[in-house]
Formats: C-alpha cells, sequence, structure tokens
C-alpha cells in the first residue's frame, strides 16, 4: 500500500520481510515493514550537516525508524508504479526519478553543486527467496534500471547517461527456497518488465517536467 504525506511518501510491505538496500537509513540487509522515501532541496542539506543523523533524527520524530529510507529531491506525487505477473510470480516496482545528478558509469562529470537528484527504486517479489537469489534480483533492478535510462537517449558531454550518481534500490520478498532470480526463470522476468516500465516512465516524466534537456 503506499501512502503520500509530503515531505514523505510510504510503501507498506504489509508484514515484516528481509528487505536488501543500500539506502541512506537501515541499508545493507535488514527487516522493515516500511520502506519510505524523504523529499528535500539542496538547500535543507547544506555541506555541513551530517545528513545520516539528520535523517534518522527526522524518522525518529514520525515513528518510523525502522523503516527503510531513501532522500530525493524529486516532487513525491511524481512516483511510478508498475506490477508485471509472470508464471504466479507478482514484481511491483515503484520509482522515483530525477536526471539532475546523471552520470555515465565509468566517467564522472566536474561537480560544482550538490544536487540530490536520483533514481530511488523499490521492488516487492511474491517470490520467497534465498539470500543468493535476493541479491540476484537486486542486481536485475539494476540492469532494468540502467536499461531504461539508456533507452531515454539522455547524452552527457561523458556519452550516453547510464543513472546518477546517487541512484538507490531497495528489494523486499519473503524469506524461502527459491535459488534464482535471473532471467529466465519467471521471477527475474516479472522484475525486468516491472522495474523497465516504472523507470523508463519516470525518467520521460521528469524529463517533460525539466528545461535540463
Amino acid at each position: 500500500m503506499l501512502h503520500l504525506s509530503p515531505p514523505w511518501f510510504s510503501l507498506d510491505l504489509g508484514q515484516d520481510m528481509p528487505v536488501l538496500s543500500w539506502a541512506p537509513h537501515n541499508g545493507g540487509l535488514t527487516r522493515a515493514r516500511r520502506i519510505l522515501w524523504r523529499e528535500v532541496r539542496n538547500a535543507d542539506l547544506t555541506e555541513t550537516l551530517d545528513v545520516t543523523d539528520w535523517l534518522r533524527r527526522e524518522l525518529g520524530a514520525i515513528n518510523a525508524s525502522d523503516a527503510v529510507c531513501f532522500l530525493t529531491s524529486r516532487k513525491l506525487s511524481a512516483a511510478i508504479t508498475r506490477e508485471h505477473t509472470e508464471g504466479g510470480v507478482t514484481a511491483k516496482a515503484v520509482v522515483t526519478a530525477g536526471l539532475s545528478n546523471a552520470e555515465r558509469i565509468g566517467t564522472r562529470l566536474p561537480q560544482t553543486w550538490k544536487d540530490w537528484g536520483t533514481i530511488n527504486i523499490a521492488l516487492t517479489l511474491s517470490a520467497p527467496l534465498t539470500p543468493p537469489a535476493r541479491i540476484e534480483a537486486l542486481s536485475l533492478v539494476a540492469e532494468a534500471r540502467t536499461t531504461a535510462v539508456i533507452d531515454t537517449g539522455v547524452t552527457l558531454p561523458t556519452g550516453t547517461a547510464t543513472g546518477t550518481g546517487t541512484d538507490c534500490i531497495a528489494v523486499a520478498a519473503p524469506e524461502g527456497e527459491i535459488a534464482y532470480a535471473g532471467k529466465h526463470t519467471d521471477a527475474g522476468h516479472a522484475i525486468g518488465r516491472a522495474v523497465y516500465d516504472a523507470t523508463l516512465t519516470a525518467v520521460q516524466d521528469w524529463l517533460r517536467d525539466s528545461a535540463r534537456w
């Protein structure tokens, strides 16, 4: 279930489950009931601010310290959700996207300002996964995101953009015995379709809203 209450956006997983991410709050492998987005502006995050501590205190103020949480400068109302079911396995992707911080993998543009434009992706999967399959699922989310960004054709001085410098992914799925989540599996196909469709739409929406490109 999704709930928008700016500056917060919440995805309720329905129950505590393993969540694998590199989110700025509760990253790594943890158990959580919710994945949150906190909307920010560049002016909110000064050079001297301890962002990790600030976000921890913000979450504490709304009794959400146990949640996994992203940061985004994209307006939360622009979040895109796509769902795909394959062979009885359902993947749901929720994406916010902004490319003001865009980069091409293996290159780096000079950064003259602090910008929190980013792509944040939360994926929920109905399939019960082993730990290795969970890692494989996260890798497919990253691949689908990158493919979608490339297909939008955003061009930088360093080449075609493949993402941003601060992209973040979280994958939530029950614990279980499904050992593989690659492209040849129902889980992998569902992941790829849901994430690609959501990311492509979210980036295209941002491009329409932005005068940068």
